[in-house]
């Protein structure tokens, strides 16, 4: 499938052209399902992915009579793949919409429902075969890795000593990761730890206090994400740890951004992707039949660095996350 890249301006302007399709004779058809899968609000991420989804689907519904909506949300890969298996079993659906709660999990599921024809756009967490997809809509993963990586050498001098924090078993966190180790393996940087907190502000707290009492000196800590990021945080303030020049993460929560804006030292700079992502992914599949648009392809949104200068770019303080 051929790759095209682009920025997450361009994903708002195909949702805005999408919105303002004519209808035409759409609204005379049987109305096509559109099936939403995602995960739960298990983290403050996916509770933005939730929040976006449920207003993509009032908005769909309210522009399309044509298309029909259904969202499902799962606590767990297990639960995702139920939700799925009923959903085929009980309708047709047209397109389905799915961020994977796990790559591997999910992707013989997704795989069966597009053998019956459906439109299968995935969203944030690859399957393992990305051949099943037909739409890939995604932050750029090892950009988020690499970006972190060149700053955080730098600042390093490119000598130090590291620790890591893992999120879900997923192509994404995968992605970081190598983006992440790619950079620091050109370097005199040694990574003491990596190990996975998936993605939970709580969990990342335990690691980080294991990892507070294994290792006397550690110079930075990434967390590639942002509510693990809290979690690390919170630890090393308890271990009053006064070692660790910086703990960066990622995603760009509006806490974290508001640290990037007060010039944090310890959390200078951040990366976005944006849990928004769901939204155009939704808008971009209902296209396949509110405006005879079909959209195919994958769609990177860019990772620069978030910075005390362009901070206030990514915040937004009536967000969920």
């Amino acid at each position: 499938m051929k790759s095209i890249t682009r920025k997450a301006g361009l994903l708002l302007s195909t949702a805005t052209l999408v919105l303002a399709l004519p209808l035409g004779s759409a609204q005379a058809q049987e109305k096509n399902v559109v099936a939403v899968s995602i995960p739960a609000a298990t983290h403050g991420w996916t509770g933005g992915v939730v929040y976006h989804a449920e207003q993509a689907e009032k908005e769909v519904e309210a522009a399309f009579p044509n298309v029909d909506v259904v969202l499902s949300t799962a606590s767990s890969a297990t639960a995702q793949v139920s939700a799925l298996e009923d959903l085929s079993a009980t309708r047709k659906l047209d397109a389905l919409v799915i961020l994977p709660f796990t790559s591997e999990e999910l992707t013989g599921p997704v795989e069966q429902i597009k053998a019956k024809g459906t439109f299968i756009s995935v969203v944030d967490r690859g399957l393992t075969d990305p051949a099943i997809q037909d739409l890939y809509v995604a932050g750029d993963n090892i950009a988020v890795g690499a970006n972190t990586a060149r700053w955080l050498s730098d600042k390093l001098g490119g000598e130090g000593e590291i620790v890591v924090l893992r999120g879900i078993p997923t192509v994404i966190d995968d992605e970081r990761i190598k983006g992440f180790s790619d950079v620091i393996n050109k370097t005199n940087i040694k990574i003491l730890d990596i190990q996975y907190a998936n993605w939970n502000q709580d969990e990342a707290f335990k690691l980080m206090q294991d990892y507070l009492a294994k290792y006397p000196k550690i110079d930075a800590v990434w967390a590639n994400d942002d509510d693990m990021l809290l979690g690390v945080i919170e630890a090393v303030d308890r271990a009053g740890r006064k070692d660790i020049k910086y703990a960066l993460g990622g995603n760009g929560m509006k806490q974290v951004i508001e640290m990037v804006k007060e010039g944090n030292e310890r959390t200078p700079v951040s990366t976005p992707y944006p849990p928004s992502m769901i939204k155009s992914a939704i808008y971009m599949t209902a296209a396949q039949f509110a405006g005879q648009a079909p959209m195919r392809g994958s769609f990177l949104l860019g990772a620069p660095l978030i910075t005390p200068e362009n901070a206030d770019q990514f915040y937004f303080p009536d967000s969920p996350f």
